[in-house]
């Protein structure tokens, strides 16, 4: 199974789930009176609509006939996408050192055609070295075991292997200067992680923008965040919020559009990405 067919059935599920509440909403039925049909809580309807979790074929069926949908096609359409929403993907052997919460993000990730980012702690992970994202690893987590940490890196790397497929998606990356200049190791290290990022921003599908000092407040004030686009119609933008422990994925259309006017303003203001890569050899000369 490929990288993008176990990416694929996270957007599958999602789109079932929607499907799922628009019959549900389009009958007047409400989720406490769906899980009831299925012997499942309300929770359980609200989870299952947003795509959070897999799909028994029986709830779908007893759901789809609770909702009125008889056509033997239209139904048979639904049960084919759920159990294409059930294929595990790849960072399901990771679950030891990935939570679930961050399960889905990655798998939104690899689906997505248009990946958008602002970061300010430290460099994005999908443009971070092995050594640098060590280090990170190491710093946020000081009781990790050094396999623990090594497992958690070597997912890191394997997610950045989205990046140089046959056909990546587009990643546009605002970085704020803070995250380049903190220091994450050695000298070494950072070296290391600023000739990557140069290189990195030569790739045709990638935008790499340094938001510098120099500029002063600027339209990211907020802190990070990073929006998802997918090629299929269906699915709506998502915009993707870390927390310490948990995360918000937002898809109401009027919040993922004030997310993307901000990260059109980041990059309206910040020097282009030519302008950017002599930015970062500047700061190389330094480090």
């Amino acid at each position: 199974m490929s990288a993008s067919e176990s990416s694929g059935s996270v957007v599958r599920r999602i789109l079932l789930g929607a499907q799922l509440r628009r019959l549900r909403e389009s009958r007047g039925i409400t989720r406490e009176a769906a899980g009831y049909s299925i012997r499942a809580s309300e929770s359980k309807i609200s989870r299952m609509e947003l795509g959070r979790v897999s799909f028994k074929a029986r709830d779908v069926e007893d759901l789809l006939t609770l909702y009125g949908v008889n056509d033997p096609q239209e139904r048979e359409a639904l049960l084919v996408l759920a159990r294409e929403a059930n294929v595990a993907g790849w960072w399901h052997s990771y679950g030891d050192v990935l939570p679930g919460w961050f399960q889905t993000y990655v798998g939104l990730e690899g689906a997505a055609s248009l990946i958008r980012a602002y970061e300010v702690q430290f460099v994005h992970g999908l443009l971070q070295t092995q050594e640098y994202a060590h280090a990170v690893v190491r710093r946020g987590m000081p009781g990790a075991s050094a396999a623990e940490i090594d497992r958690r890196v070597a997912l890191r790397l394997e997610r950045q292997k989205l990046l140089l497929a046959e056909r990546p998606p587009e990643f546009h990356c605002v970085l704020d200067e803070a995250a380049l200049r903190r220091p994450y190791g050695d000298r070494e290290v950072m070296r290391g992680q600023l000739r990557h990022l140069i290189e990195l921003s030569e790739r045709p599908n990638v935008r790499l923008q340094v938001m510098p000092f120099s500029f002063g407040g600027h339209a990211g004030e907020s802190g990070a965040f990073t929006t998802l686009g997918f090629p299929e119609p269906g699915l709506p933008d998502v915009v993707y919020l870390e927390q310490l422990t948990s995360a918000l994925y937002l898809d109401k259309r009027d919040e993922v559009a004030q997310y993307a006017r901000v990260m059109d303003r980041l990059q309206e203001d910040s020097p282009n990405p030519a302008e950017t890569r002599d930015l970062i050899r500047g700061l190389l000369q330094l480090t």
